[in-house]
């Protein structure tokens, strides 16, 4: 048993499954308990394992470090960006007043606007404007502008940094500022107490004002006060304004749709004003009708309803064209003295007798041949030679239409624009006397041709000028080349962008009445360009002087000599070319226009006291009946002129030139000029002297009233002479409006 006992069990290696032990009992591998192979396999998967749990845990360990570092480096950013930004709000804040000496201004003022002998042009600012509470208004009102301004307005803190944020990202990703962020509160505090300029500086300032704003008063009290105080566009300032100016009732009896356009016009006051932009104003309406259903503020029913009868502006009661006047000066006003802080009177550069009678000629003139001739509406601008605005009148009836068609409307100037052209030629070496063959000519695919299909053949420039003739206008623009005409029609005072091309020989690129008149006063005052202005002073209502127009010296943009062949021209223009309508008893000059199938028609003229523009045409583009420049725009200035300059004594125009004999052979190359030099203009009211001119050899020439233009197809129509073809040179680059990396990330 012993022996038994002490028996081992040993396992067999020759290659048998199983073993015999000395007892004879067979013993199978499968049969031990831990088998020698397995134990070693399990000894190298639990390596294995703990081998991928310490990668795994490695991997988790360094995954978390990376985000804690993050982190942590987010975090100290933050402290030191919330350090910094504390740091510019206390150095801006600290340059402000204390705010214990901080309180609500008056409400905005009256603002006198008075002709240049004191008679008064209009008032605004408060015009008609008496504080509504907020339970007195209409209820609509507030609930609009709440919606479409400042949805959070009532749950924010005078900040909205859900609204900032997104506005951010929005202008960011547009590359843009197309959103705003400021609240109701900012907007408020902005207009109380701050400049309109963008700056980091009045941005903080403004943050601290809401803060103190919210502080101190209720939200039905700063909503109160911005519905009083805010500008609604066309000299309206509070909601009672504005519903008296676009709708002739209290700010109490608006209706649902009302509410939504005047909500809508606290975006761009000026441009989305019914008076000027019906259909703008109309759109953006129904945006905030939309933006109040989502609010919850109306229901569909009542959105359907106001949808389908939208918002109507009863005739204003402002009437007369001096307020066209008057909405240029409340523009121009805030760039001279800032924000109005009490009464002011402003002392403006018109004169309201020849206002007056620049109205009485385009309405009387509209009346008795607009319907036959398809005319509706007109504009006049008359400056003088120190670049006082003397009158202006943008429209047929300001009651009806305040949209200034002299100082906002851009239009084909067509061949009033040709000055600038034959100017240019005259700079290079060109002369009056310098003869070009008037036929047609082709510029790459463009075949211009003369008014009427007439040509001449071989006519000096002046004859060209006089006649208007296409032809030889576009052949100057290729000798002397389009950049060279665009740069001294900006000289001269232009500032719309030009097309630098063929074309522009025959005005082609749009202007406005006001700039194009602008631009024919260096001719009048011997070659100097002087501010064009409508302000001559701002006092307050004790006397007291804000600003002062001094003149100043105005650049010479023109030689001498040039001026006296320009003048030589342009004076056969009225004395024997297509404005004879515009002659009168003083020594002037000019040049008509006519655009592509009498859309437009112009007459820009000056003596040596006025430079006057007018324009006729339809605010749709639609054609005239065959109206020229030479035909309504010369009588209507005439009869400016006229009641203008009676009782003046006669002066001459600047600048002398003297014709060289016909049978006299005449190279491109400028005369030998005069050694006068004209003196700059002189201020409001005083006279400019001017050297005295020679009378000069009339140029004889057949009139015709030439100012049109065709572009035909490339088949043209049978020439009566020949057919020279210069090479085409079309296009040039134009010029994009920059936007500042403040306007993109800045609320407003």
């Amino acid at each position: 048993m012993a022996n038994r006992r002490d028996s081992r069990i040993e396992p067999s290696f020759e290659g048998s499954p199983r073993a015999k032990s000395s007892d004879g009992f067979s013993v199978s591998e499968e049969d031990r308990v831990v088998p020698a192979n397995r134990k070693s396999a399990a000894k190298r998967k639990s390596a294995k394992a703990k081998s991928r749990g310490r990668g795994r845990d490695r991997s988790q360990r360094g995954l978390f470090s990376v985000f804690g570092r993050l982190l942590y480096w987010c975090f100290v950013f933050c402290i030191w960006g919330g350090i910094a930004v504390a740091g510019v709000v206390v150095y801006y804040g600290a340059k402000m007043p204390a705010a214990t000496t901080w309180s609500i201004p008056d409400r905005a003022p009256n603002i006198k606007i008075v002709s240049v002998d004191g008679q008064l042009i209009a008032n605004r600012g408060m015009s008609g404007g008496e504080a509504v509470g907020l339970n007195e208004m209409s209820p609509y009102i507030p609930e609009a502008v709440v919606a479409i301004e400042d949805r959070r307005f009532y749950s924010h803190f005078g900040i909205d940094p859900i609204g900032l944020t997104r506005a951010m990202v929005t202008n960011v990703l547009g590359g843009h500022f197309s959103q705003g962020g400021s609240t109701l509160t900012q907007q408020l505090a902005k207009n109380l107490f701050l400049t309109p300029d963008r700056t980091l500086e009045r941005k903080v300032q403004e943050v601290l004002l809401a803060l103190w704003l919210e502080h101190k008063h209720s939200k039905d009290q700063i909503l109160e006060m911005y519905l009083n105080r805010v500008y609604f566009g066309s000299g309206a300032y509070g909601v009672e304004a504005a519903s008296r100016r676009y709708f002739g009732k209290s700010a109490r009896d608006v209706t649902l749709s009302e509410a939504a356009l005047l909500a809508g016009l606290l975006k761009a006051p000026s441009r989305l004003s019914p008076a000027r932009d019906p259909k703008a104003a109309e759109e953006r309406a129904q945006l905030v009708l939309a933006a109040m259903r989502e609010e919850g503020k109306i229901g569909d029913k009542e959105y359907k309803t106001a949808l389908s009868a939208p918002a109507t502006r009863s005739p204003s009661y402002w009437t007369g064209s001096e307020n066209y006047v008057a909405d240029t000066v409340m523009e121009e006003l805030p760039d001279l003295i800032g924000d109005v802080r009490g009464d002011i009177v402003i002392d403006t550069t018109v004169d309201l007798t020849l206002q007056k009678l620049a109205e009485q000629s385009i309405r009387r003139l509209i009346d008795e041949s607009g319907r036959k001739l398809n005319v509706t509406q007109g504009a006049l601008v008359s400056i003088d030679d120190s670049g006082a605005v003397r009158a202006m009148v943008g429209g047929y009836d300001y009651s009806t239409s305040q949209f200034d068609r002299a100082s906002e409307a851009r239009r084909q100037p067509g061949s009033a624009f040709k000055p600038f052209v034959y100017m240019a030629a005259l700079e290079a070496g060109r002369t009056p006397d310098s003869v070009r063959n008037d036929a047609p000519i082709r510029i790459g695919k463009w075949t211009p041709e003369n008014y009427g299909g007439k040509y001449y053949g071989k006519v000096t420039l002046a004859t060209a000028l006089a006649k208007s003739l296409n032809s030889v206008a576009a052949q100057l623009t290729m000798e002397v080349g389009p950049d060279a005409v665009v740069e001294a029609a900006h000289r001269m005072g232009i500032q719309s962008d030009l097309q630098s091309n063929t074309s522009i020989a025959l005005g082609t690129s749009e202007v406005t009445p006001l700039e194009l008149t602008a631009a024919y006063v260096p001719f009048a005052n011997g070659g100097y360009k002087p501010d064009i202005h409508f302000i001559q002073r701002v006092t307050t209502a004790s006397g007291k002087v804000l600003y002062e127009n001094n003149g100043g010296s105005a650049p010479r943009v023109l030689k001498a000599d040039i001026v006296g062949m320009m003048n030589s021209m342009m004076t056969g223009t009225v004395e024997v070319g297509t404005a004879k309508k515009a002659a009168f008893n003083w020594p002037s000059a000019g040049k008509t226009g006519t655009s592509q199938n009498s859309r437009d028609a112009w007459f820009v003229g000056y003596t040596a006291n006025l430079t006057t523009g007018v324009w006729f045409g339809n605010d749709d583009g639609s054609p005239m009946k065959k109206v020229t420049g030479g035909a309504l725009p010369a009588q209507a200035w005439h009869e400016f002129m006229v009641a203008a300059h009676e009782g003046l004594p006669v002066r001459p125009l600047p600048g002398t030139w003297k014709s060289t004999p016909p049978d006299t052979v005449v190279p491109d190359e400028i005369p030998s000029a005069d050694n006068s030099q004209p003196a700059p203009p002189a201020p409001v009211g005083q006279s400019s002297p001017v050297a005295q001119a020679p009378a000069r050899q009339a140029r004889p020439a057949q009139t015709v009233d030439a100012d049109g233009f065709d572009m035909p197809s490339d088949g043209g129509t049978t020439a009566s002479v020949g057919h020279p073809v210069p090479p085409g040179d079309v296009g040039g680059p134009k010029k994009r409006r920059q936007t500042s990396i403040l306007d993109i990330l800045s609320g407003g």
